[in-house]
């Protein structure tokens, strides 16, 4: 069994049925200089706040594997930028792994400003006003800057969620 063929299978042995039942999906587009690239499609919050979880299963299950990659449907993986200023980071993180997965819910998040390495982001669209908004930062965007942004220290959330116009979850929907 190939590596992705491993990867593949202890996904759907442990997480899942956890992730389909919160409106999400997760396909094993292959492993590349060991690290695992998984498409997540459907609501971004059903995978995201289970990153790290995803991430220690498929190392432990397939130790060739050392890291994972979770991109946006349809996309391709860019190389890793480790020359990039913080900003750069922080911005190439939003456009390959973060607005792919919220556009599913008509959401975009806009970097506003990177300071002694706090992010200070704006949540647009279906995410503004969002009753979720919370949850899709401290467990979906935040986890991953950590992860991936070396000198990320932090994320402050500086949207304007009562103007939302067309919040994805209003607190009505609650």
């Amino acid at each position: 069994m190939d590596p992705a063929e491993k990867v593949a299978a202890a996904l759907r042995a442990s997480v899942l049925p956890s992730v389909i039942a919160r409106g999400g999906e997760i396909r094993v587009l292959g492993v590349e200089n060991g690290t695992a690239i998984l498409e997540m499609t459907g609501s971004p919050g059903a995978a995201l706040p289970l990153r790290a979880r995803i991430e220690a299963l498929i190392r432990r299950a397939v130790p060739e594997v050392a890291g994972v990659r979770m991109v946006g449907p349809g996309a391709e993986p860019p190389a890793a930028d480790p020359a990039g200023d913080l900003e750069n980071l922080v911005r190439g993180v939003l456009d390959r792994d973060i607005n792919p997965v919220i556009a599913a819910h008509r959401g975009h998040a806009s970097l506003v400003a990177v300071e002694q390495g706090w992010v200070r982001l704006r949540l647009e669209g279906g995410c503004q006003g969002c009753s979720l908004a919370e949850v899709t930062l401290r467990q979906g965007i935040e986890p991953l800057l950590r992860a991936r942004v070396p000198g990320f220290l932090g994320l402050a959330d500086v949207t304007d969620h009562q103007a939302g116009r067309a919040p994805f979850y209003s607190a009505a929907k609650r």
